[in-house]
This record gives C-alpha cells, structure tokens and sequence, in this order.
C-alpha cells in the first residue's frame, strides 16, 4: 500500500515501478551507473551470459538493482541501506517488481558491513557527492543525506567494495569529477584499480558535471578514457539518442 507522501513511479525498462519519497527521488545518475555496468556505454560490462552476484552499497530505493534486473536478466543483487524508510520502499518496491527471487535488501551502514566477503562478482554505487560537513546542514532531510557523506566518506565505500569483491571483481561508481583525486587516492588504497573513466556533461560543449568509474579488484594500472557522454541534445530541452536508448 502507498504511504502518505509517496508515490509509485514507472521506471521505463521491463514495466518495472519505483516507490519514490517527497524528500529525494532518482535521477538520471542512477541510470546512466546501470548502463555503464551493464556495458551500454562502452565499459567492460557485467558479465550478462551467466548468473553473476552484483551488490549495490547504498541502495537507496532500489532503482540501480530494479534497472540492472532488467539489463542483466541472469544476475542476482543484493542492496545494502542504512534508512529503514527506504530500505521499506525498496522492499516494497520489489514485491510489486516480482523481483524477490532475484533481488534480496539488507539493513546495514556499509561501515559495518559483515559477513559477505569475497562474495561479489560487481559491486555497483551510486555514493554521496559532497564531503561531510558541506552544504546546508539539514541533515535529518533525506536529500541532504542521500548527497553528503553523513556516515560513509569515499575511502570507507572502496573499502567495503574491495573486502566483498571476488579478486579481480568489477567495481563500478558514478560520481563527481571534483571529487577525482579523491575517488582515485581512495580505490587504490583499497586495491582497486581505475581502468575505465567516462565524463558525462548536460550538453555538447559543457563542463562535465558527473564521471563513471569502473575498477578492477587487483588489476594492474591501466586508465582507459572513454567518450563523453552528452545528457541532453543543445536546446536543452530532449535527451540525446544514447540517453534514449539506455531507458530502453
């Protein structure tokens, strides 16, 4: 049943729904960290022929889980949340899927995750943009949770991303490219190396406002950067053909 100050979504791939909050709904960010993954962008894929496990730390709603069930119809996911709330609507959002053979959600902060290692094939995230202590400090809101590093900074996601992967797992994130030297001090800390980065700009000709980053757990240096994704054609007002296609 929909809570007060809910809503039910359809996603545009498989006819699946997502139970959406007022406070923080997904974004084009989640879609295009699923196509990477799943190789639509031109990154080394997910093995999509065989069942692979693939975990999602942070998992919010479940849409990155909900959109790669589609993409990769053999692969099983395991979400992990620290908010009950949304974890609820993730669960929620799952039974109305028919996914529940193949998605499973676990209440957790990836700090303190246990008991799955060495487990995963991929690891997929879609973390916080901005460092602890920027922005406005609304923290009981849930978009400034779902966007600041409130618990978990990007050192402690690589590092719960390296200790669930198999060796030589595939770790996949998207986030800001101000925050490279950041992300990348931090996969190789944790033994996981950049091999692909893609930036992505609202429109041909504009600053890159958001980059994928695919590691490879124990893999040797090797950067690859592949082309620019454009969100949106020029006038700003329709999504390009890429952007189509991948809500397929």
């Amino acid at each position: 049943m929909e809570r007060k100050s809910e809503r039910i979504d359809e996603i545009g791939m498989g006819g699946f729904k997502v139970v959406q909050g007022d406070g923080f709904s997904y974004g084009v960010d989640a879609v295009l960290l699923a196509a990477f993954a799943s190789g639509e962008t031109g990154a080394k894929a997910i093995k999509s022929h065989f069942k692979t496990r693939v975990a999602d730390l942070g998992t919010g709603n479940g849409i990155i889980p909900f959109v790669l069930a589609h993409k990769l119809p053999l692969s099983e996911f395991v979400g992990f949340e620290k908010n009950q709330v949304s974890l609820d609507r993730a669960e929620r959002g799952c039974v109305m899927n028919k996914l529940e053979s193949r998605i499973n959600f676990v209440l957790t902060d990836i700090s303190e995750l246990k008991g799955y290692e060495s487990d995963f094939d991929a690891v997929v995230s879609n973390p916080p943009y901005f460092r602890r202590g920027s922005g406005i400090p609304n923290e009981d809101s849930a978009k400034f949770i779902a966007r600041h590093e409130t618990t978990a900074s990007i050192a402690e996601f690589a590092r719960c991303a390296s200790g669930i992967l198999k060796s030589g797992g595939d770790f996949y994130m998207i986030h800001r490219p101000s925050r490279l030297p950041d992300i990348i001090e931090a996969l190789r800390a944790a033994a996981l190396e950049p091999k692909e980065l893609q930036l992505i700009v609202p429109s041909s000709g504009e600053p890159a406002n958001m980059v994928l980053i695919h590691a490879v757990a124990g893999a040797k240096p090797d950067l690859k950067m592949l082309p620019e994704i454009a969100v949106y054609n020029p006038d700003g007002e329709d999504y390009t053909e890429l952007i189509k296609r991948i809500y397929l």
